[in-house]
């Protein structure tokens, strides 16, 4: 099988599924490759997504390990069906940093999506003028061709709030966020309407962290906690200086979901946040 493209960060985690499966049961390389009849190289190469593999093959493999858990198994095979290059943020896989198509990836597979804003305002919400305000502080500047391209992949993210089925998107923003002037006052009492606007939609929850709550876990980061099919494939996004990372790990999803769960018993309930943004909206 030959070696495929630079594996998206979707099938590096098909790959560690399959790894963790396999570790499980305490199974070494040499002893899974037994048990598959195939050489130990494949197992190294599919688990490190280096090769691609097939649903079927996931199948076989899964039952060989003796995985008990079926929608888990099914939840794999159907990641093995996927195939890159049939969706629209292909487009930008010459132009784009590839932690934003991962991101772009998660999102669309997500049976629902949490998010905690500090500074920023989510991407999934913002409005163009306010879009090209935070990319205009990209360091180093960007040229005004890679600006405008920038704000073009940001706006077509939000395409993801408009399928007939969207993921239950549930957004706790920080009052920092928003504060924070990106643009002139102008361009902050459009983003602010957006809010308003887009915190209408069925799919969407909007809850408000203010300032007179104090402290909180986690508050040095924005984060966005993504729901698989099945709970074993949920993913922690958090932004770092460099891009954004991702976390899969059981004792990583465990503590996140335990902050986000906290920030939301701090935060304002939807009606008093909606209250709260035409606050600062009046006072800008």
């Amino acid at each position: 099988m030959p070696i495929r493209k630079p594996p998206t960060a979707r099938q590096r985690r098909l790959g560690a599924e399959l790894r963790r499966m396999r570790e499980q049961v305490g199974l070494s390389l040499t002893e899974a490759a037994a048990l598959h009849r195939v050489d130990k190289t494949a197992i190294s190469n599919t688990e490190s997504a280096r090769f691609g593999v097939s649903a079927d093959r996931v199948r076989v493999w899964a039952a060989n390990y003796s995985c008990p858990d079926q929608a888990y198994v099914d939840a794999l095979a159907d990641m093995a069906r996927e195939r890159t290059g049939s969706n629209w943020w292909d487009e930008y896989r010459d132009s784009m940093a590839s932690f934003m198509l991962d991101l772009v990836e998660l999102e669309h597979h997500a049976v629902s999506l949490r998010h905690v804003q500090i500074t920023h305002l989510p991407g999934l919400l913002q409005h163009e003028d306010y879009a090209r305000a935070v990319f205009s502080e990209a360091v180093p500047p960007l040229t005004p061709q890679a600006l405008d391209l920038q704000v073009e992949f940001r706006l077509r993210r939000r395409a993801l709030l408009d399928r007939p089925e969207p993921p239950a998107c549930s957004f706790l923003l920080h009052e920092a966020a928003l504060r924070m002037l990106f643009g002139d006052r102008a361009v902050v009492r459009r983003q602010l309407e957006e809010l308003l606007k887009q915190s209408e939609r069925e799919s969407v929850t909007l809850r408000v962290v203010p300032f007179s709550v104090g402290g909180f876990p986690s508050a040095g980061s924005s984060t966005m906690y993504a729901s698989g099919p099945v709970r074993q494939l949920d993913t922690v996004q958090i932004d770092v200086p460099y891009g954004v990372t991702f976390l899969d790990s059981e004792t990583h999803l465990t503590n996140y979901r335990a902050v986000l769960d906290r920030m939301e018993q701090r935060s304002l309930d939807p009606g008093r946040s909606r209250d709260f943004i035409r606050k600062v909206l009046h006072e800008l």
